[in-house]
């Protein structure tokens, strides 16, 4: 039966689990490479498919895609 709740329908259409882009620093040869995210925290994540230097987007610490590293903007509203 279809939820009539209106913020679980928003919640359907948002995915679960964390995403993040990050940089791959280097491949550690057992299926996992090391990352860095964007504030210079460096995590392990698994996948190797990635070359060092490169940006992945990773879901729950899984290598998902190679991204194009693209310009970052911060702006304070």
């Amino acid at each position: 039966m279809a939820t009539t709740n209106i913020w679980q329908q928003f919640k359907s259409l948002i995915p679960e689990g964390a995403r993040n882009v990050v940089t791959i620093t280097s491949n550690n040869g057992d299926g996992t490479s090391s990352a860095t995210l964007r504030d210079g925290t460096i995590i392990r994540v698994q996948g190797e498919t990635v070359v060092p230097g490169n940006k992945a987007l990773i879901e729950d610490r899984v290598v998902k895609v190679e991204v194009p590293g693209l310009a970052v903007y911060e702006a304070e509203i």
